[in-house]
């Protein structure tokens, strides 16, 4: 890329930093997310990571779920499994950069977008006392970040994001599934996961390990997108170029602009579809508007709300 534009075509370490105070506006303390766009899956997260602490005789009414089966075999006596909240909950950050993330018609690359995001949820996070952890990759560059606790472990993403070579050369070896399966080996079981992406290239394989992911950690996918994505613009020949090579775009065709709008939709139910079949939470993130207040909305967070996470 020729020339880096802060908050525009690449963010700052800077301007990361300077998002922990609009990050206050977007409480991750125990509380229900409450969609308000359509679309996204209503779901309450299944809350803290929950460690075993011992077994006990099975009583009724009890998850049957939760059964312990060995010590059932071993004492003949049906026994159940008894845990206890972590005091930390692993947070997660999925963060995409490949060459797709680097376009944007109006506001900011879907990129940086993107970063910004996972820049507030971090700092949200760090403020809640909750670790934090990460995964920034473009291509078959994959940077990894073991949950952490604190104001440091934020600044370590921070640092991850704005060194990322993606923001000089994205590459163009998406692979969606790889980046996926180190997803899959490094969450826990009631981890919060934050996977931001605009989930081009999202094959069978990567819904695969993602349904495994969702079984046993809350997964919110946050899909950022350029409004040119859903429908072309208005009738007209427009230049589209990738900062090498340049391209003509006739929108003027009336079954071109018809087709265009099919496909985006029929992506979109997929989408939409898996999500709801794996409890899946989905949040679609413009790239023309407020990202703090899209978040708000999307999440349904407002800053005194709080409630008790319940386990699913």
């Amino acid at each position: 890329m020729s020339e880096r534009i802060d908050n525009l075509t690449w963010l700052s370490a800077r301007s990361m930093i300077q998002l922990r105070q609009q990050a206050k506006r977007l409480p991750l303390a125990s509380g229900k997310i409450h969609a308000r766009q359509g679309g996204a899956y209503l779901s309450s997260f299944k809350g803290r990571g929950m460690e075993f602490d011992e077994a006990r005789l099975y009583l009724p009414g009890d998850d049957i779920r939760n059964i312990d089966l060995r010590v059932t075999a071993r004492t003949g006596q049906a026994h159940t499994k008894v845990f206890r909240e972590e005091r930390e909950r692993p947070v997660l950050m999925w963060l995409d950069l490949n060459p797709s993330m680097m376009f944007a018609t109006r506001g900011a690359f879907k990129a940086v977008v993107a970063s910004r995001i996972a820049t507030l949820l971090a700092w949200s996070a760090a403020d809640n006392s909750d670790r934090i952890g990460a995964l920034v990759f473009a291509g078959k560059e994959h940077t990894e970040m073991r949950p952490r606790l604190g104001k440091n472990a934020v600044l370590d993403l921070i640092g991850h994001i704005d060194r990322h070579m993606a923001w000089n050369d994205a590459g163009d070896d998406r692979d969606m599934n790889a980046a996926v399966s180190r997803l899959r080996k490094v969450s826990r079981p009631g981890s919060l996961v934050f996977m931001i992406s605009d989930f081009r290239g999202f094959d069978d394989a990567a819904r695969r390990n993602l349904a495994n992911i969702a079984r046993h950690s809350d997964v919110v996918m946050i899909q950022v997108y350029d409004p040119v994505e859903t429908a072309l613009p208005e009738r007209g020949t427009y230049q589209v170029s990738d900062g090498q090579r340049i391209i003509r775009l006739d929108s003027a065709d009336d079954k071109t602009r018809e087709d265009y709008s099919q496909r985006h939709v029929e992506r979109q139910n997929a989408l939409q579809q898996f999500c709801r079949q794996h409890r899946i939470y989905l949040l679609p993130v413009s790239t023309a508007t407020d990202t703090t207040e899209q978040l708000q909305a999307g999440l349904g967070m407002r800053a005194g709300f709080t409630s008790q996470f319940r386990s699913a």
